[in-house]
């Protein structure tokens, strides 16, 4: 069995020990070099030739983002994944990296001399993404996507249900590459779009606040960290703070926004699901759920709970997707009224809210179910 390729680049020793050990327990997983800085890293790239570069953040001389911007010249496609604290500087850092290309990023204990929780988190984290990223071949431009997709021939197809209530409400479910994913999509959002949307994209604590600061300067509206007890209404994009479970509740005041830390879905808090159930059972037919890029399948349950109660849910293609995990699941349960590349998401989410009758005909997405 081929294995997959793994080059260590970090400053310090017992970090590239630590992990080519955890990584060494995986039978699929071959540490091939390690490097303790990036230009001793970019010289190794094409002795090595590895599947996966598992990059550190803060490094001296060559740091991580411009270690990561020389190998982006190099090569394209080569899968990066950034190794980052858990600091404001470490957060600011990854989202700069992933900005630049990065394929995505696992957060570094505080602790990595302990064996025990430290393994099983890196295990639990860090080995998947490896396995994950390095499938993927060559990706199309999620601008430049095809305008038509392919989707499993098993799928019956079908016109646009015409009878479909508009939608009310907008939410998004995201993870691997859904920062840069995030911010082209809501690059589209109109000033006055004229529902809420909110967000659940898998990151921790203090990423998030981040995240959302940085998509507001790419967005017509500003995104904030959800707070409890907000009532909804349009005009701003909220998204779950990391570490917490978003919801919506109905009020007497309207809908309201709920958080919580009850047990992770998935593996994941927050979790897609929790958000797409409370938001099926609250908007029933006049729900819209949008799946993005991501690994796993947190949604899948939420998406089939919105189908349930007559709502709509679309699905981002795997060409323009850097992990077709989460919405290829979708598609393949046969749950997704429609599959479009990132760059035609937003017209179609502007068709089926009030915006249905102007944005009419302007994407070719085929439709199914």
């Amino acid at each position: 069995m081929q294995k997959i390729r793994v080059l260590i680049v970090d400053d310090a020793v017992m970090v590239r020990r630590r992990l080519s050990k955890i990584l060494a327990t995986d039978p699929q997983i071959e540490v091939v070099g390690v490097a303790s800085t990036g230009h001793i890293a970019l010289a190794k790239l094409p002795q090595l030739k590895p599947d996966v570069v598992i990059l550190d953040v803060e490094m001296p001389d060559l740091n991580g983002l411009q270690t990561l911007a020389q190998i982006r010249q190099m090569d394209d496609h080569l899968p990066v994944i950034m190794f980052s604290a858990i600091t404001t500087t470490g957060a600011m850092a990854t989202l700069d990296a992933l900005t630049l290309g990065a394929s995505d990023y696992v957060t570094k204990p505080s602790h990595l001399d302990q064996a025990g929780e430290t393994t099983q988190y890196l295990q639990d984290t860090l080995i998947p993404k490896i396995k994950a990223l390095s499938k993927l071949t060559p990706q199309k431009s999620s601008a430049q996507g095809p305008s038509v997709v392919s989707v499993p021939l098993s799928l019956p197809h079908s016109p646009l249900r015409s009878s479909q209530s508009l939608a009310e409400i907008v939410a998004i479910g995201v993870s691997t590459g859904g920062p840069n994913a995030l911010a082209t999509l809501l690059s589209g959002v109109p000033a006055d779009f004229p529902v809420p949307m909110i967000i659940v994209q898998h990151m921790p604590p203090m990423f998030t606040q981040l995240l959302a600061e940085r998509l507001t300067t790419k967005c017509a509206l500003p995104v904030r960290e959800a707070t409890a007890g907000v009532t909804l209404c349009p005009g701003t994009i909220w998204i779950a703070p990391g570490n917490y479970h978003l919801s919506v509740q109905q009020s007497q005041s309207g809908v309201q926004l709920g958080l919580d830390q009850s047990s992770p879905r998935n593996s994941c808090r927050p979790s897609v699901d929790v958000l797409f159930e409370s938001v099926a059972l609250v908007y029933g037919d006049r729900a819209l759920g949008v799946i993005l890029t991501g690994m796993g399948q947190d949604g899948l349950r939420g998406c089939q709970q919105i189908r349930d109660h007559h709502g709509q849910v679309l699905a981002q293609d795997e060409a323009s997707s850097v992990v077709w995990g989460m919405p290829g699941f979708i598609v393949n349960a046969g749950l997704a009224d429609a599959v479009l590349p990132l760059g035609q998401m937003m017209p179609e989410i502007l068709r089926r809210v009030s915006y249905a009758s102007a944005w009419e005909g302007k994407t070719n997405a085929k439709f199914i179910l």
